[in-house]
């Protein structure tokens, strides 16, 4: 609503540079009048413009819940004076406790200072300038560069070691760590895409972009190393994935644990091998419904190289054709991680 390019943030842009400063207070209006006194009932059709134009008198200005209409003007509001503020000016105090007296959200701007403060529900967050954000997100983006980077390095060693029988638990929860770093600071960068509106289209294709395909991979490498792979487990491991704190994303330990291993186990000199999962949603066309039950009739990746073509093709949603497919998705796959690998090293 208030991201660049919207008619409010243009609205708010003009007022910020006029230097009259503004409160302004987006909601239903019937449901906050309690906390109005005075004021002006306009009820007309909101416009950057018109908002410029009723900034210059001392009240608030109230628009409806979705900011197409100005309803009234130079408001004195009224909220709650017990409601405890940690804002010091009268403006921005007025508009703390009126947001955590109702659902609205509340805009203070500053007249001297030139700064726009967001209100919802008591908390508060200040509108950055575009330069500022953009800025930010760019330097977000060349850390998720590097992120990437590494996350293809340690997966294509993992695949390479999953074709070996080589493969331990160390491997496996260094991509597991590497994918869940890459998907934190994707958060981080849709959060600035949010505020640049407009002017974050550029940064949300680079995004799409750098991200292509890191959540299916991340998903299919719990599904392959999950010691109980039973659906409500899966959906709990990627849960508390996403809700561990940054330092125990670190601890080898607490990862492991995720995936139902001791919590002290030797994870260097742990053996693991692979359900599939992973391996076989690296081949094109391949449904999920196929992938599963492939893994389930052969289980595990090792039984996969090692199954004979009449076998593969037996198997529900397979055939012929198929399988030929799987067979030299699979030998690509070797070869090409193969390769990777011994350039990387």
């Amino acid at each position: 609503m208030v991201a660049p390019g919207t008619a409010l943030r243009e609205g708010i842009d003009n007022v910020v540079h006029a230097r009259t400063g503004a409160l302004i207070v987006v909601g239903d209006p019937e449901e906050i009048s309690f906390m109005f006194s005075g004021g002006i009932r306009l009820d007309i059709d909101y416009s950057p413009a018109f908002l410029y134009q009723v900034a210059k008198m001392d009240g608030a200005i109230i628009l409806n819940a979705n900011a197409t209409k100005i309803a009234m003007a130079n408001v004195q509001l009224l909220p709650d004076p017990t409601i405890l503020s940690l804002e010091t000016g009268t403006r921005h105090r007025t508009a703390e406790r009126v947001s955590k007296q109702s659902d609205s959200l509340v805009i203070a701007i500053s007249q001297r200072r030139e700064i726009v403060s967001l209100y919802v529900e008591g908390a508060k967050y200040i509108l950055e300038d575009i330069p500022t954000v953009l800025a930010k997100a760019n330097q977000a983006l060349a850390t998720l560069d590097k992120y990437r980077l590494r996350l293809d390095q340690v997966s294509t060693r993992l695949t390479a070691l999953e074709f070996e029988g080589g493969a331990t638990l160390h491997d496996v929860l260094t991509v597991l760590q590497r994918s869940e770093l890459v998907t934190r600071m994707a958060a981080e960068i849709e959060s600035y895409i949010v505020e640049l509106g407009a002017e974050g289209r550029l940064i949300e294709m680079q995004l799409e972009e750098t991200l292509y395909g890191t959540a299916a991979d991340k998903a299919a490498l719990v599904h392959d190393y999950l010691v109980d792979e039973s659906d409500d487990n899966f959906a709990l491991a990627l849960e508390q994935l996403g809700r561990i704190d940054h330092q125990d994303l670190l601890d080898f330990g607490r990862l492991a644990e995720l995936l139902g291993y001791d919590r002290k186990v030797n994870t260097i000199d742990h053996p693991v091998s692979p359900r599939g999962y992973r391996i076989l949603g690296f081949i094109p066309r391949l449904p999920k419904l196929v992938v599963a039950n492939i893994v389930a009739a052969t289980g595990g990746l090792e039984e996969l190289l090692a199954v004979g073509d009449a076998q593969l093709e037996s198997i529900e949603g397979v055939g012929e054709m198929r399988a030929k497919e799987i067979r030299e998705g699979l030998r690509r796959l070797q070869e090409i991680n193969l390769v990777d690998r011994y350039m990387q090293s």
